[in-house]
């Protein structure tokens, strides 16, 4: 048994040694292109929902220069990015950095500060309808914004807060 074993052992490790063949493959120039970065530092909050941030994510990687509509005479390029919860509006310059956005989601998760907030305020209101909104420049920065609508029984009430959960 002891010998079997051995011999079992022996050829299970000389096979392997034997099988493999080693290939050098020359790859393809890669090149590495930079994301809008200012985008993503000032639009991409570390509290905005998963599709708000999968969508801005999509914005900052386009490449406006690889479309087949490109062309070196136009000054700006707007594309349209849309998904179920919401869309963003992108301004490319002709070298295909991103300049503006226009951003519109509705019916996201809150933010916990945001909900924590809503509570400290208006204890026994439920938010019914919700729509962020995000409006981004390249000089300005971004400007986000929470349009909710509160109920209490019969009551409505529409408030405004900034994705810090500052009421504006």
């Amino acid at each position: 048994m002891k010998k079997i074993f051995l011999g079992l052992l022996a050829l299970g490790l000389t096979i392997p040694a034997y099988t493999q063949d080693v290939k050098v493959e020359e790859l393809s120039e890669v090149v590495v292109r930079p994301m809008n970065y200012k985008y993503l530092n000032a639009a991409d909050s570390k509290s905005a929902a998963v599709p708000v941030k999968m969508l801005e994510r999509e914005v900052a990687r386009y490449d406006v220069t690889e479309a087949d509509f490109y062309q070196d005479d136009f000054d700006f390029y707007t594309v349209s990015f849309f998904i179920p919860d919401g869309k963003i509006v992108a301004v490319y310059d002709d070298d295909g950095t991103l300049t503006r956005t226009i951003e519109k989601f509705k019916d996201i998760a809150l933010s916990d500060g945001i909900k924590t907030a809503l509570l400290e305020r208006f204890p026994n209101w439920t938010v019914t309808d919700n729509v962020y909104r995000v409006t981004y420049s390249a000089n300005k920065g971004a400007k986000k914004v929470y349009k909710l609508t509160l109920k209490n029984g019969d009551k409505k009430m529409k408030v405004k807060m900034d994705d810090k959960g500052t009421f504006l």
